[in-house]
């Protein structure tokens, strides 16, 4: 930021450089650290099936993850724009509105469109898995859920999410440094 417009004067090349160093390896994580991160998080998960709800839930909270569950489209959508959360698994056929529906108005919406969503459906025709692509899915499992399966399928995304968000900081504040260095950088 504009703490680094001093130091871009001939002569002080060092000081930017140690404060730039500094300031990176504040806000790069290490790709260790990766997987803690991916479980410091908030999954919800969407099933009109009590019984798929509650075994979802189950395997994900012995994950580690922080799991919230939602009973219909619209409560799935309600508790999304509340609450934010790092994933959605889905439902495709639910009352009030579907898992299409949700997951489009999700990817709609500029405030949850860069949530992933993990589609879960009883449904084994091609053209419902294309729907489910079509509506914005980013994966999909099918019916009955496999513990292994639905829990890597989560890691992977939820990994994918956490490394896009640091690239997408680090890209932040790769800009912010070169604001403040000016059309001449440092000297």
């Amino acid at each position: 930021s504009a703490a680094y417009a001093g130091l871009s004067v001939t002569g002080n090349e060092g000081a930017f450089r140690d404060a730039i160093t500094h300031d990176i390896h504040a806000i790069v994580v290490d790709p260790d650290d990766v997987d803690a991160l991916v479980l410091a998080t908030r999954t919800l998960v969407a099933d009109d099936e009590r019984n798929i709800l509650e075994l979802c839930r189950l395997y994900l909270t012995k994950e580690g993850y922080t799991v919230e569950t939602a009973v219909d489209g619209q409560d799935a959508l309600d508790r999304v724009r509340r609450t934010k959360p790092d994933l959605v698994v889905l439902d495709i056929m639910m009352p009030k509105l579907s898992g299409y529906e949700v997951c489009q108005r999700m990817k709609a919406d500029p405030a949850t469109h860069d949530i992933p969503i993990l589609m879960v459906t009883a449904l084994n025709e091609m053209g419902d898995i294309e729907k489910a692509v079509a509506a914005g899915c980013d994966d999909f499992l099918t019916k009955p859920v496999n513990r292994l399966e639905l829990t890597t399928r989560v890691r992977s995304l939820l990994r994918v999410r956490h490394l896009t968000n640091e690239r997408d900081r680090l890209l932040q504040y790769l800009s912010e440094v070169e604001s403040a260095l000016g059309p001449g950088g440092v000297h």
